[in-house]
């Protein structure tokens, strides 16, 4: 247990939970958790998988190792929704504004989520590992949003 005085930072708090989020990803490939956060404020969270009502690939296989489809490519030839995705419709579907807001996931964005914070007005991007898609970070960098490695 820790000590009073050894409380993790926000950052730190915020990245270890993505990490519990991404406990619930049903993808074979690689879980990954995302929140969006605001004010110090968890908004939303999100984990890769399918979409519901709509069989996981833990029940049926994944496509994409049965097409030996590489890691960061051909995102569309997937059953499931990327983290980041799911983070965001979730605070939709609950009418909650995630502009101005920051991201904290377990991994970096890959291009079509990068395009998608972009628009939705995410400001900040904190990530624990890379993921083969240059054009993310590229884009994420070209539209001001900054994008920062914990490690």
């Amino acid at each position: 247990m820790l000590a009073p005085n050894d409380r993790p930072s926000w950052d730190a708090y915020f990245m270890s939970i993505t990490e519990l989020v991404a406990q619930r990803a049903t993808c074979l490939r690689r879980r990954v958790g995302a929140i969006l956060v605001r004010d110090k404020h968890i908004i939303s969270t999100g984990y890769n998988g399918a979409p519901r009502n709509v069989s996981h690939c833990l029940e049926v296989g994944c496509l994409r190792e049965q097409q030996n489809i590489p890691s960061g490519e051909r995102h569309e030839l997937c059953r499931g929704l990327h983290a980041e995705q799911n983070a965001i419709i979730q605070a939709a579907l609950h009418g909650v504004s995630v502009d101005g807001a920051t991201l904290y996931c377990t991994n970096s964005p890959c291009s079509i989520c990068s395009k998608m914070l972009i628009n939705a007005g995410i400001q900040k991007i904190y990530y624990r590992e890379g993921y083969a898609d240059f054009l993310g970070g590229q884009m994420l960098s070209e539209a001001g949003v900054e994008l920062v490695q914990l490690v």
